[in-house]
């Protein structure tokens, strides 16, 4: 009869020891299947964790990429706006240089316009000193004379001077013409640009020129012994009127 055989099982013995003197030593027996689950558990959760490492650094990785992008961004837009501020710092620059300038025309301005107001009110007044000298108001004669009116005909006054006396320019104007006069030897016409005419008649010298300007007070005749009379008219606007609206004229 045979002998059964035992099937023999190997186990694996863990001693565990220390470094005292009286320390007692243990030991563990672990069945060869245990110790393959236990290795494979952990290799298990060796690549576990070696696997949550490789992802947290990958993932690490890629968050300090985009931090690096977003300091990337940050940096040039910080670069920008640096430029910006130095662009703008110019532009202020250039505007408190054109405000100094735009002051400076205005400065100007206000001078050339004082200047113009001065110039236009000096303007005004010569202007208006011209129309008033223009205007035949001044007295005909440097002296004294007997004046009479004529009654018939256009209106005229007709004095009667002392030699020596002379017959002058009542406005500023133009000698427009000189004719031969019947009556008085002589008619010098002054045209004074504003719509009057005055007309000297008198058998004297004449004493201008065709085309000479004329101002108040300038000689036309000299009264002597043989032109005493003289006569003078005044036209507005081809019409003649009464030089006593003109003259002054007092008793």
């Amino acid at each position: 009869m045979e002998r059964k055989k035992h099937k023999h099982q190997n186990n694996h013995v863990i001693i565990v020891t220390s470094d005292a003197v009286d320390a007692n030593v243990k030991q563990f027996r672990i069945k060869p299947w245990l110790l393959q689950v236990l290795i494979i558990a952990g290799c298990v959760i060796l690549g576990i964790i070696l696997g949550y490492f490789i992802y947290e650094q990958k993932v690490w990785e890629v968050a300090n990429r985009r931090i690096d992008e977003q300091k990337a961004i940050v940096t040039r837009k910080e670069e920008e706006i640096a430029g910006l501020q130095e662009q703008i710092g110019g532009l202020n620059t250039e505007i408190e240089g054109l405000t100094a300038e735009i002051e400076g025309l205005n400065e100007k301005i206000a001078l050339l316009s004082e200047t113009v107001n001065q110039k236009t009110a000096t303007i005004e007044e010569l202007t208006g000193t011209l129309e008033e000298q223009a205007l035949p108001t001044e007295y005909p004669l440097t002296g004294s004379a007997h004046m009479e009116e004529k009654t018939d005909g256009d209106p005229m006054y007709i004095f009667t001077a002392s030699a020596g006396v002379t017959v002058i320019a009542t406005a500023n104007g133009t000698v427009t013409a000189i004719n031969e006069d019947p009556e008085y030897g002589h008619s010098v016409w002054v045209d004074h640009s504003n719509g009057y005419i005055t007309i000297y008649r008198n058998k004297g010298n004449v004493n201008v020129k065709l085309g000479d300007t004329v101002a108040k007070g300038t000689t036309i005749y000299i009264i002597g012994t043989d032109n005493a009379k003289f006569g003078y008219q005044i036209m507005k606007d081809e019409i003649y009127i009464d030089p006593a609206e003109m003259l002054p004229i007092n008793g």
